[in-house]
């Protein structure tokens, strides 16, 4: 019982997805140290950038529509009796995912053969594995949402503890045995089989199989513009790791972007879910007020704590990176700390508002025009800073929205960003962490 009150639904998708991210982290440094070479890393890297190209935007869309239609919907009339049924939601959203990931298969088949460009782009990396992998890797990703709705926050974490455990003896076993990249590959598939038998489990014990297309037509209804949400906000890094694959034909210099493209992850997990927690409350007029103090405090505390930490981070990072990876991946540490500046817009929360008052319309104006400024950018600042340039673009662009919405939350809806902001601690921290910055850049400081 005490793990129960220890775990919440929220720390423990929280724990998975550090989990994750920790996982991949493994994974990369052994690579750097192991036979494998830059190219061949590369093409690791390609695959996984690949697949989730191809899929990030519909497996979220769907996941997301599902938790909020779970409690309450019209086609089972459900209003919150969710406790202890078996769903025909969850098995009737595994259905859409298995059906979007069937689809991209199927269209992925003959659009093989065209993505690439000769003499430009790089081939794709098995191509035919990438196409089966994205078949079968997408549906298991609901088994951490199914205990998730059910409130069995312990399994989550049990669930990531023994799958991404797993997850590294079998990617790194066959690589340090001294096999190659495409090794590792089939280590990913032997795990997202075991995935599939889990969820198999699952399935049986908390979903009717039930098949309705009215809850399908209805999940669809809310699901879709969320994924045109996600697709257009979510692109750009995919857009920058297209430019990049584009104008260096070496898998190489991809695989030494994508090292350093890396958002600090205590940032994402904590500033995500102050954000998730607080858009109920924001959704009526008489918590608005209450919210917004929240809204500032907590900011406030998130500041004071992640800056010195990003901080520490940004002086070493130019001694860490060829230290935990090899001297090739030294400029990947250039990269990194730009991508550490995205705490500055990071922290500042219009868009809990916006979207909390259900000004939705609003958010996909504001990442479309994000994406629209993001190419040109990139291509523009590439030639001189390559891709560094890249990362500079993504960090410009994404302020410059936060910028829009704290405007349109303060002209259009009367809410001074003084309400919800810490200004005078946001603008001290950010100016430091600039400031830091700068002195590294231009070789005043230097760990390296």
């Amino acid at each position: 019982m005490t793990r129960l009150k220890v775990i919440d639904n929220i720390s423990g998708l929280q724990a998975v997805q550090l989990l994750r991210f920790v996982t991949f982290l493994i994974i990369s440094v052994v690579f750097t140290k192991s036979h494998l070479s830059r190219a061949q890393i590369g093409n690791w890297e390609l695959f996984l950038f690949i697949s989730s190209l191809l899929s990030f935007f519909w497996v979220t869309g769907i996941i997301q529509s599902l938790l909020t239609l779970y409690s309450r919907n019209r086609t089972y009339r459900t209003k919150g009796e969710t406790e202890g049924r078996k769903s025909p939601e969850i098995f009737n959203a595994f259905l859409l995912i298995l059906f979007f990931s069937i689809m991209v298969f199927a269209l992925g088949i003959p659009l093989k053969f065209t993505l690439a460009v000769p003499g430009r782009s790089p081939e794709i990396p098995y191509a035919n594995m990438l196409l089966f992998y994205i078949l079968l890797s997408n549906p298991v990703t609901l088994i951490e949402y199914i205990y998730l709705l059910n409130k069995r926050p312990h399994r989550i974490l049990q669930y990531g503890i023994y799958t991404y455990s797993a997850q590294l003896l079998l990617v790194l076993a066959p690589v340090l045995a001294g096999f190659d990249e495409q090794s590792a590959i089939w280590g990913l598939f032997i795990i997202t089989g075991i995935r599939w038998v889990w969820l198999v489990i699952l399935l049986r014990r908390y979903t009717l199989p039930e098949i309705s297309f009215d809850f399908m037509k209805e999940h669809m209804k809310v699901g879709m513009p969320l994924m045109l949400a996600f697709l257009i906000s979510g692109s750009a890094q995919y857009v920058d790791g297209i430019i990049i694959s584009i104008r260096y034909a070496d898998p190489g210099v991809f695989a030494m972007y994508r090292y350093g493209a890396k958002e600090f992850p205590l940032v994402l997990l904590l500033a995500n879910g102050l954000s998730n927690a607080l858009l109920p409350q924001f959704s009526t007029r008489e918590g608005m007020r209450a919210a917004l103090v929240t809204l500032r405090e907590r900011s406030d505390r998130l500041i004071k704590y992640l800056f010195p930490i990003v901080i520490v981070t940004m002086l070493v990072a130019r001694w860490v990176y060829p230290r935990l990876f090899t001297p090739e991946f030294t400029r990947s540490a250039d990269v990194f700390m730009i991508y550490l500046l995205l705490i500055i817009p990071r922290l500042v929360f219009p868009q809990t508002i916006v979207i909390g008052r259900r000004k939705t319309r609003v958010t996909l104006i504001a990442a479309a025009v994000e994406l629209a400024v993001n190419i040109p950018l990139s291509l523009m600042l590439i030639r001189p800073y390559g891709v560094v340039g890249v990362a500079l673009a993504t960090f410009i662009v994404y302020s410059l929205e936060k910028l829009f919405l704290i405007w349109y939350v303060w002209k259009k809806m009367k809410i001074a960003p003084g309400q919800y902001i810490p200004i005078v601690s946001w603008l001290i921290h950010s100016a430091i962490l600039v400031l830091v910055f700068v002195l590294i850049d231009h070789r005043i400081i230097d760990l390296h």
